[in-house]
């Protein structure tokens, strides 16, 4: 008697265990969301059989038996499966782009407002930032929520990501012996790059900024750049007044973390590398500035896989999960 009570027990508690469904596992961001949750035993991570994989009715019925179904699809079998899920207990975190500024949706970055973690926590639709966008809110929102940039403050991005950020098909090709690829290769310039809306809607921006990406020979890593000419702000500047306001926003954050101030000759000796902080969830913010010259560059380094991707939905899955 004693030993069914106790398998009875041991049945209920695993019970207790949310249920996990990656919905498109086998590509990049799903991959590696799978290994990072893979020796979580607080969880039960529901696979789909390889056979099963493209077969509508059972990715039907995995999606409404789970308590989150993570999407790590392309935007439009992402929407479909959105529109599958008929259990209202289902909560939904995508990881596409197809829903970071559709209503009724929370945007998946908690560093960005201070109530922003218990939206997501709270939330049962989360859309997990792109990688750019992060970067870039990271930077701007915060100077907008407190008034040192204006919305309509007509802002350039310069960013570089490793070749793992355009999928399998650019490993792929980057990792091929016989392909020759250029070191540095700028992209997205018919300025329709699917990160701009959401970097305008939840940096705070009045229009979209000029965003050029470009694509390195490394794997992964990411760098994110906004060069300011604080002589053309309506509002007085300085680059200890950006660095002041982002130390504070960031201060408590365990994601985000903003390094000392460098200004003037000391920047030469800075050595920026966009690997730094790969295969983890950190992303570090750096203000160069010279006061002189009334001039500043912020800078966002982080994996794009990590706080750009992957690292940042494990983050929104935790504050979901903490609520449930």
């Amino acid at each position: 008697h004693r030993v069914d009570r106790r398998q009875r027990q041991m049945c209920i508690r695993d019970r207790k265990k949310p249920r996990i469904f990656i919905d498109g596992q086998a590509g990049t961001t799903g991959l590696q969301i799978h290994q990072l949750l893979a020796n979580d035993d607080d969880i039960d991570i529901i696979s789909i059989d390889e056979f099963d994989r493209k077969k509508e009715h059972v990715r039907r019925q995995l999606l409404n038996d789970v308590d989150v179904a993570i999407l790590c699809l392309p935007d439009d079998a992402a929407k479909d499966a959105v529109s599958w899920i008929k259990n209202d207990n289902v909560r939904v975190l995508d990881a596409s782009s197809a829903h970071r500024v559709a209503s009724g949706w929370v945007y998946g970055f908690p560093e960005m407002h201070p109530e922003q973690a218990s939206r997501i926590a709270q939330a049962r639709r989360v859309s997990n930032p792109g990688c750019y966008a992060t970067g870039v809110i990271a930077l701007l929102s915060p100077l907008i929520q407190k008034g040192l940039l204006a919305p309509d403050t007509p802002i350039t991005v310069n960013a570089i990501s490793g070749y793992s950020g355009g999928g399998k098909a650019m490993i792929a090709s980057y990792e091929d012996p016989s392909e020759k690829r250029p070191a540095f290769r700028p992209y997205g310039l018919n300025f329709q790059h699917k990160h701009l809306r959401e970097m305008q809607q939840h940096s705070g921006l009045s229009r979209p900024p000029l965003f050029i990406p470009a694509v390195g020979t490394f794997r992964q890593g990411m760098l994110v750049q906004i060069p300011l000419p604080l002589w053309a702000s309506r509002v007085a500047t300085t680059p200890y007044d950006l660095h002041a306001i982002l130390s504070e926003h960031y201060e408590s954050s365990t994601a985000v973390c903003v390094a000392p101030l460098i200004e003037g000759t000391a920047a030469d000796s800075v050595n920026i590398n966009p690997e730094r902080f790969n295969n983890t969830n950190s992303l570090e913010i750096s203000v160069f500035g010279d006061t002189a010259s009334e001039q500043a560059v912020l800078i966002a380094c982080f994996d794009n896989l990590g706080k750009g991707a992957s690292g940042a939905a494990i983050q929104n899955l935790r504050l979901m999960l903490r609520s449930s």
